[in-house]
């Protein structure tokens, strides 16, 4: 059986390591000694001034809008996993929906200002499969309309624009390490701003809000992760440059093999890199992605139909709506098989037999 994706283990006697140590300071979470190193060592990895280490990616985009103090309408994108919209919904806030751009899937900034009303008070965008936005049309319509931005990065661990990191963009800037990104402690995420009154304001609200013993500088949340989910990161960055070679080599083999195939890849930011986090196909139509789905389970592969359906049209807590080009591209979008055990062999197999169901071999 071949997954569309297998979290990263390292050996385990290097995260075993760790545990001796945990198990003598007997401190187990509450941003422990190994949280407050591997702030350091992923702010020493990225080129980053500030982060904090949270317990997921999720909890870091509901804390970027409440440090923010964002109220109204949050102009977003369809296509992306539920935890963009659904912690706007949660902290309160309109998800406002904007089209994407079909080449790059990100949410297309020419749309953006026919979104604004006076209730709007934030862009949130997501750099799709770790493609980035077009971060500078996004800063100029944010600062033209006085707006803030957050970017949801779960899939861009790594990711440089410009030789800087992909994270340095907006307001603030989230991500994700749960254990099927290419990069994770387990369970966990990290949040990111320049700000460092700002980053205050978050280390705030991740442990309840409290700012002493006995005070409290805001209204806070339970955001702060383990030393065991902190043990796990250390380890895994031992093995990040490792792991971006692999899938490099993997969606190399991947293209080369599926040239004949009639299906698209999404265009990547120009001045960025690549962390290959994920290998989408953008098939022609429906039809043909469903062809491909059957051929490849029958042969026990699974790919995920990463992000389907469109989000603006498929929430019982958001007004249904038709996004003419995310409707189109949701349906025909399949993400094939990429992690760090996938052999080549097992991408020789997956490419066969796309290319014998659709009719080009």
């Amino acid at each position: 059986m071949i997954p569309v994706t297998k979290p990263f283990l390292p050996p385990k006697e290097e995260f075993e390591k760790y545990l001796a140590g945990i198990w003598q300071r007997n401190w187990l979470t509450n941003m422990g000694p190994l949280a407050g190193e591997l702030e350091l060592q992923l702010k020493k990895y990225l080129k980053l001034k500030h982060l904090l280490f949270v317990t997921n990616g999720t909890v870091a985009i509901q804390m970027a809008i409440k440090a923010l103090g964002l109220k109204g309408e949050i102009i977003t994108t369809p296509f992306s996993f539920i935890a963009t919209t659904s912690s706007i919904a949660w902290e309160g806030c309109t998800p406002v929906f904007v089209d994407i751009d079909k080449k790059s899937l990100n949410i297309d900034p020419s749309k953006i200002e026919a979104a604004i009303t006076e209730k709007t008070s934030a862009i949130l965008a997501t750099h799709v499969y770790g493609n980035p936005c077009d971060v500078a049309a996004i800063e100029m319509i944010a600062k033209k309309h006085h707006l803030k931005v957050i970017y949801d990065g779960a899939h861009a661990f790594g990711v440089e624009i410009n030789g800087k990191s992909v994270f340095e963009y907006g307001d603030i800037s989230t991500c994700s390490f749960h254990a099927t990104k290419l990069y994770h402690t387990v369970e966990g995420g990290m949040v990111v701003t320049k700000d460092p009154a700002l980053l205050k304001r978050i280390a705030y609200i991740r442990n309840f809000g409290f700012s002493g013993p006995d005070s409290y500088a805001e209204l806070g949340i339970n955001g702060k992760n383990s030393e065991f989910h902190a043990a796990m990161g250390l380890v895994n960055l031992n093995y990040v440059n490792a792991i971006l070679l692999k899938r490099k080599d993997l969606v190399a083999h991947y293209t080369k093999s599926l040239k004949a195939l009639k299906a698209k890849v999404p265009v990547w930011h120009p001045m960025a890199t690549n962390n290959n986090a994920y290998y989408p196909l953008i098939f022609d139509n429906e039809e043909q992605l469903l062809r491909s789905i059957e051929k490849l389970t029958a042969n026990e592969i699974f790919g995920r139909r990463y992000f389907y359906p469109s989000l603006a049209s498929s929430l019982p807590y958001v007004p249904s709506q038709k996004m003419k080009i995310t409707d189109d591209i949701s349906k025909c979008v399949l993400c094939l098989p990429l992690y760090h055990d996938l052999s080549l062999e097992e991408v020789d197999l997956i490419c066969r037999l796309l290319l014998q169901i659709n009719n080009y071999q």
